[in-house]
């Protein structure tokens, strides 16, 4: 199967944020859909690796941040190629709060949030699937959002013009691995992603 199919499909990305016990926290997601409007309901996709997900799990509230076409890859790279376990990601970063009490992203990079309270979940094996009441929300600009496209053609890392000859690129983040074969178990370091998503430099 090409996994790069996949990437045809239309869809957003935002930085969902949660708390529990006094810390907060958020991850990059790519799954947030509205699925009615009476009630106002949306529906999130999270990783289980992530410590966000077991925020949401426990305490059934999260918001979710709309980015923006002026995000910039150091954003995605600060909310979603490390772990809230081993930094703390609202260390000198612009949030706000909204009424629930969580963080939502603001400035330039993100264009709205919503806040969301939890209503089911499903395990869906590697991931948990949210259906959430929208509580609150707020147009921040009108800046275009981000899709998954407009970010793998104008946000994401490009190769440098003097990367190696011999190596193999990750399709998500733009992580280069040097050498002549990629090991078929290898997983990116900046974003989690098996070696299906990597092509060679070109």
């Amino acid at each position: 199967m090409d996994d790069k199919a996949m990437y045809k499909l239309s869809y957003g990305l935002f930085i969902l944020t949660s708390a529990q016990d006094g810390k907060d926290n958020g991850c990059i997601v790519n799954t947030v859909q509205q699925v009615t409007t009476e009630p106002n309901r949306i529906i999130v996709a999270i990783n289980k690796n992530n410590l966000t997900h077991d925020m949401v799990l426990n305490t059934g509230k999260f918001n979710v941040s709309v980015l923006s076409q002026d995000s910039k890859f150091d954003t995605y790279k600060h909310w979603g190629m490390q772990s809230g376990r081993d930094v703390d990601k609202m260390e000198a970063i612009e949030i706000s709060r909204s009424a629930n009490g969580l963080v939502y992203i603001a400035g330039e990079q993100t264009n709205a949030y919503i806040s969301a309270s939890v209503v089911s979940s499903t395990d869906l094996g590697t991931h948990t699937l949210f259906l959430a009441d929208v509580t609150d929300g707020q147009v921040l600009s009108e800046t275009e959002s981000a899709t998954y496209a407009y970010y793998q053609k104008n946000i994401k890392s490009k190769p440098a013009a003097d990367a190696p000859k011999k190596g193999f690129v990750c399709t998500v983040c733009g992580y280069i691995y040097e050498g002549d074969e990629l090991p078929a178990d290898f997983m990116c370091p900046w974003c989690n992603h098996d070696a299906s998503y990597f092509e060679p430099v070109k």
